[in-house]
């Protein structure tokens, strides 16, 4: 049957044959010269080579180190940091600018817990700014409104696989006297104004998670220009407490330390992982389009919105629904999808302020430290209603096709592509079917 012909069949809602008739394959990046670099440092028996003490050792084994030097050239920075997570490079990054007890950290609502919770990691507060409804990064006019005498950074999130507005959020940066974090987790590879994402900030950095457009398991990449950083987020990530007498350093800021090393294993992965991104990219990309073309036109559904200034790389393939055009919930929209066979479907991300953490203000023990305490210097508000386009989109108009997740082919792309036309074409019968 071809292809118009297909887009009015019956519903797999209503017992119709799916658009799909196979699982979606699970992306994998990982291949033989994975397996053959992690294969030579296991038989070397050097797994890690680190050593919490000032030493030759400090700075890891020779996998890391060649990795760390890649990605210098490979993103164009001046210092690159692998750690053992993306978790754990957000809590080193807000530790390196010297962030102190009480400070507040204007971050964006819409993102993975963690970059938020990096910040009451080092017992400053969480400031939550709203988002932009086209690109769903942090919104500049939103930061400014936000901004008190306690404010000392800004964590932006590149989110979907496209970059914030940079350079606007860097004048803001400048002109307050405040550090810019960007978390790339989810975009590297994507280009901003003909520079790599991540690396215009004054701290960036990528995930290395498994579901990642490269994985190494866990893991993640920091970047910096600036050397007084790099070298606080080396201690941070390596016993900084032990090692800074023996170094000389006599600014003891945050120089708390952690075992936050990536080992000789991961890194050799990595070096492999790294070599294969722009190619990886493209494949994302190339589906991401495909797809766009095939659904164009369908009435009350936006497509992803790019920036001119930005390339898009497609961790998630973001929409919105116009819900009151469409007369139908989100979640009867997504039934109908995932009955046709369309996994990976999401509503985005639970804005972060909605948690119970923060809507009752306890994190460090039971008596709402550190909000409570003399540090926390006025009453931050979380309550529902401070970021109204992030909470409208998770609540009922965004919708997210997991593209990273899968390896899609051009003939599953174009029948994920049925589906959303069969589900449009019986939006009607959908919604008789509610009554």
């Amino acid at each position: 049957m071809d292809f118009e012909s297909r887009k009015n069949e019956k519903l797999a809602l209503f017992g119709g044959d799916a658009s799909l008739s196979q699982p979606l394959r699970s992306y994998n990046s990982i291949g033989q010269e994975e397996v053959d670099a992690a294969k030579k440092v296991i038989e070397t028996g050097i797994l890690s080579k680190y050593l919490g003490a000032w030493s030759d050792d400090f700075y890891g084994g020779a996998k890391v180190q060649e990795f760390e030097r890649d990605c210098k050239n490979f993103f164009g920075v001046k210092h690159v940091v692998t750690v053992n997570s993306w978790t754990s490079g957000l809590t080193a990054a807000i530790g390196a600018i010297d962030i102190e007890p009480g400070d507040e950290v204007i971050v964006t609502p819409w993102t993975m817990c963690a970059t938020a919770t990096a910040i009451l990691h080092w017992n400053a507060i969480p400031v939550f700014a709203d988002i932009d409804p086209k690109t769903f990064c942090i919104d500049p006019v939103s930061v400014i409104k936000n901004i008190t005498p306690y404010t000392k950074a800004i964590v932006s999130v590149d989110i979907f696989g496209q970059s914030a507005d940079v350079d606007v959020l860097m004048e803001i940066a400048e002109k307050y006297n405040l550090k810019l974090i960007t978390d790339t987790a989810q975009a590297p590879g994507a280009y901003y104004k003909g520079k790599m994402t991540g690396t215009s900030s004054h701290v960036g950095g990528f995930s290395l998670n498994y579901h990642k457009h490269i994985h190494t398991g866990e893991g993640g990449i920091i970047v910096t220009n600036d050397d007084e950083v790099a070298k606080k987020l080396q201690l941070i990530r390596n016993h900084a407490e032990a090692v800074v007498g023996d170094m000389g350093m006599t600014d003891l800021t945050n120089m708390v330390g952690y075992n936050y090393r990536l080992g000789e294993v991961e890194c050799a992965i990595a070096i492999e992982q790294l070599n294969k991104l722009p190619n990886l990219v493209k494949t994302r990309q190339a589906a991401a389009e495909k797809l766009t073309t095939l659904i164009t036109g369908l009435p009350g559904l936006t497509l992803p919105f790019i920036s001119d200034e930005n390339t898009h790389v497609y961790y998630i393939y973001p929409m919105i629904l116009d819900i009151n055009k469409l007369g139908v919930p989100r979640s009867k929209i997504i039934e109908a999808l995932s009955a046709e066979g369309v996994k990976g479907l999401t509503n985005g991300y639970q804005n972060i302020h909605m948690l119970p953490m923060y809507q009752n203000k306890i994190a460090y023990g039971s008596n709402g430290f550190p909000w409570t305490s003399d540090i926390c210097k006025r009453d931050v508000n979380y309550d529902k209603g401070i970021c109204p386009v992030a909470e409208e989109l998770h609540d009922s108009t965004f919708m997210g096709l997991s593209i990273c997740m899968h390896e899609l082919s051009d003939e599953e792309v174009q029948n994920i592509s049925i589906a959303f036309h069969k589900v449009w074409n019986s939006m009607d019968k959908i919604k008789d079917s509610l009554s």
